[in-house]
């Protein structure tokens, strides 16, 4: 399809390629990058630009009437147009809109090209829930496999075994068809040897899931580690890494975080889900041309995508839709809205379908409750708050530093060994614990929890008084030893998780933070919920709870408070607000319960902003490096554009190339002597008149066809960007035309431009450089990167950190 119109110069974010590939050498692994191919190898029917900017397009045709391939497209670890993009997409619907009143062919390609974006959204659903599904059960079943196996089928999980079998209720994790290591081994599960055996096995198994897993990932898809949003972050606001959503990260991803989850890391499969629903939505988009050639669009794409991956790791649409929109996305217009509304839909209901816990829910840790909650509550919610807040701020400092030592120091260099102590010493500790032995999302099943009267877990064993039970409401009751057993342990494993989770955090296996930070969370709730509830059963006559809290009634819910204590922590990590809110609301299906999640949620943030502005997921970002241009920051300072442009007072003069004055050695000469990504062309040297903006790419390319495909092309042979070119004498050597890759509309400011408005600018329009102008003549450039390292300087940061990997 024949696309024509007008192109912004897209001048990359850093300021050499060769600058860029080595910034990347010095930690991506490149061998990976294939499995994504660059756009220019698809490019056979995509138009380059033919002239005119806004005002139309050029008279003048240029030596081929075919378009370039590889024109228009970028490099890796390069920022997108954005601006250009939009008008590229602009100009192929208003041709496909006005040929469709030509033939009936013509309107059903119309009909089909509006339809091709919700069959995308319908694919990636669909997808998405099906490989959510298929890491569920395969993490359920493989962290049982630790404890032991199935003799009616080695592939049921502890619940599924047990299903069929006629024990008691009560007994019901006992089933003679499920067999711990010790009993299929010795024939006895009981005594000193017996566990000691389970032990060993316990740990032998979590350092084979995990070493497995590390391996996989080094060996395959080097960008398959870590949770990815950070990435997905860069991803959407405009920046491009070949290979990080391709076919070869999604399928090792997918199989090593089952592995990963099933080691008993301290880590979570929701962050990886979002990568993976992304993956399979960048994977999707090279069936419609559509998004396969626009990089604009496809971004559009990967924000609904990323909106079925919360979907469908929580079982939260709303909070998946809502969650992209707050968290994660750069541009998000009302049709991604509602085709993220309608991926997340999807992707929910393949879920359902599948059911992988056996009992109609998306997640393991669905809970109801009942019971009211009381005004004079908020009080210990909001202490919850400002435990999540602190503990927020905590982690990150730490979890910071720790990777920081890791890219430093050497070791980096040993990520196989890392893994395998983190692991050791986690399974270790976990093993005597049956809190943190259990899976992190069944800890927080068990901890969000209400008490009935069939519940036969520690956290339940309750002094009873039957005499006082209503109905199915149990009255608050004295605690038995089995719950302060249980305290003690829960506070041991909270000690546990808080610290071996700064450590597992940005190992070379994929690794969610959204579940270790929730189980943080609702231990401290269960612990804080339980004191409470004691507490209101023995002084029952204090003034605070005699209004609302009668001996034999049910006042306090442990529960509530774990599922508070959740959303704090997990908010004061991300800094979600508004998402965090809706899932947690969309986990529990209890509307009365919004008001505390908000006090929760919206205290641990201010506490977490009091301590440090950046959420984990941006300081990541600026870790790595990558070019992020936040937009929820103000920019507060009084600099002009003349004290951020390039070049400065002392530094050599910008490159420039002439209109028609100059040969095809002479820019060249240009190309190897610098390593530019653009050149602004201008009338003259002398004048310094702006004519329009040209890139490194599309000169190189246009250069080396021309040479192959016209005749007389030579070294001496003049380019010229002009509309028309003037008569040559007979001798003279063919000219070079190249006006249809020229930007004949570059963004410009004025030396005296407030930075302030420049940012914004670069901000909302999504830029990668502007020129820099006096009185009509050109004096200089701004890059993405000159403005990030300018908010770094100001900020008191590193600005070689910009980019810089």
């Amino acid at each position: 399809m024949d696309q024509k119109g007008y192109r912004r110069g897209s001048f990359q974010s850093s300021t050499s390629d060769e600058d860029m590939l080595e910034i990347a050498g010095a930690s991506l692994d490149f061998s990976m990058a294939d499995d994504d191919p660059p756009l220019d190898r698809e490019m056979g029917g995509f138009s380059s630009y033919n002239g005119g900017g806004m005002n139309g397009t050029s008279t003048m045709m240029d030596f081929l009437e075919e378009p370039l391939p590889g024109v228009g497209t970028y490099e890796d670890f390069n920022t997108i147009d954005w601006v250009r993009e939009k008008s590229r997409d602009r100009d192929r619907h208003r041709e496909i809109t006005s040929r469709s009143k030509e033939s009936t062919w013509a309107l059903i390609h119309s009909v089909s090209d509006a339809f091709s974006g919700w069959l995308l959204m319908l694919l990636i659903g669909l997808l998405a829930g099906s490989l959510a599904g298929l890491i569920d059960i395969s993490a359920h079943w493989m962290t049982d496999l630790k404890e032991g196996v199935c003799l009616a089928g080695f592939w049921f999980n502890h619940e599924h075994c047990c299903w069929k079998s006629n024990t008691t209720f009560t007994d019901r994790d006992k089933c003679p068809e499920w067999k711990s290591w010790s009993q299929l081994i010795l024939g006895h599960g009981e005594g000193a040897f017996a566990y000691i055996l389970n032990y060993f096995m316990y740990v032998i198994w979590a350092l084979l899931f995990s070493l497995l897993a590390v391996l996989l990932v080094k060996g395959f898809a080097p960008y398959a580690c870590g949770s990815g949003i950070p990435e997905i972050k860069t991803i959407l606001s405009g920046f491009i890494i070949r290979g990080y959503l391709g076919k070869w990260t999604l399928v090792i991803k997918t199989i090593t975080l089952v592995l990963a989850v099933s080691s008993g890391l301290s880590l979570g499969k929701e962050g990886p889900l979002v990568h993976v629903a992304c993956c399979c939505g960048n994977i999707l988009c090279h069936l419609f041309t559509k998004y396969r050639k626009n990089e604009a669009k496809r971004r559009e794409v990967l924000s609904a995508a990323a909106a079925a991956g919360v979907s469908v790791a929580f079982g939260a649409p709303i909070g998946g839709v809502l969650f992209s929109l707050e968290e994660v996305s750069y541009y998000f217009p009302l049709k991604t809205l509602w085709r993220s509304f309608f991926a997340a839909l999807v992707a929910a209901f393949t879920l359902r379908s599948i059911n992988p816990f056996g009992n109609s829910r998306l997640v393991l840790f669905y809970v109801e409750f009942h019971m009211p909650w009381h005004l004079l509550e908020l009080v210990p919610f909001i202490l919850l708050g400002i435990f999540g807040g602190l503990w927020g701020a905590f982690f990150i400092r730490s979890n910071i530093a720790w990777c920081r030592r890791r890219k430093t120091t050497k070791l980096g260099k040993y990520p196989v060994l890392e893994v395998f102590v983190v692991t050791a010493i986690t399974a270790v500790l976990a093993f005597p614990n049956e809190y943190t032995r259990m899976s992190t999302s069944e800890l927080i099943s068990e901890l969000f929890n209400d008490c009935g009267i069939l519940d036969s877990s520690k956290l339940c064993e309750y002094i009873n008084d039957f005499n006082s039970t209503k109905g199915d409401d149990l009255p608050d009751r004295a605690a038995g030893p089995g719950v302060y057993t249980a305290m003690w342990q829960l506070a041991l494993a909270l000690i546990m998780k808080v610290f071996i989770t700064i450590f597992t955090f940005g190992m070379k296996v994929p690794s969610g933070l959204f579940i270790p930070s929730m189980a943080v969370g609702a231990i401290a709730g269960r612990l804080l919920g339980v004191a409470v509830e004691q507490l209101a059963f023995y002084h029952h006559d204090w003034a605070i709870f005699s209004g609302w809290c009668s001996p034999g009634a049910d006042c306090i819910t442990p529960g509530l408070y774990a599922m508070v204590g959740a959303a704090a922590c997990l908010g004061g990590v991300t800094r979600m607000t508004v998402s965090l809110v809706v899932i947690m609301f969309e986990l529990t299906g209890g509307l009365e319960y919004i008001v505390p999640l908000m006090a929760a949620a919206m205290t641990s943030k201010w506490v977490a902003d009091a301590i440090g502005r950046e959420g984990i997921y941006d300081a990541h970002i600026r870790l790595n490096g990558y070019p992020f241009l936040e937009a929820k920051e103000e920019f507060s300072h009084k600099t002009l554009a003349m004290d951020v442009m390039r070049p400065r007072r002392n530094d050599p003069p910008l490159t420039v190339i002439t209109q028609d004055s100059m040969t095809v050695e002479d820019v060249e000469t240009i190309i190897n002597d610098t390593t530019y990504s653009g050149y602004p062309v201008v009338v003259s040297r002398e004048s310094q008149r702006l004519v329009g903006f040209v890139l490194r790419r599309d000169l190189i390319i246009s250069i080396e066809n021309a040479r192959k495909k016209q005749d007389g092309i030579v070294s001496t042979s003049i380019i010229y960007f002009t509309d028309h070119s003037p008569p040559l004498p007979p001798s003279s050597p063919s000219m070079l035309k190249l006006r249809s890759i020229l930007d004949l509309s570059p963004f410009t400011v004025t030396d005296q431009t407030p930075m302030e408005i420049v940012v914004d600018i670069f901000r909302k329009l999504g830029l990668r450089q502007c020129l820099v102008t006096h009185n009509g003549k050109l004096l200089g450039i701004i890059t993405k990167k000159d403005v990030l390292k300018h908010i770094a300087q100001l900020a008191n940061q590193d600005p070689d950190s910009i980019l810089f990997n």
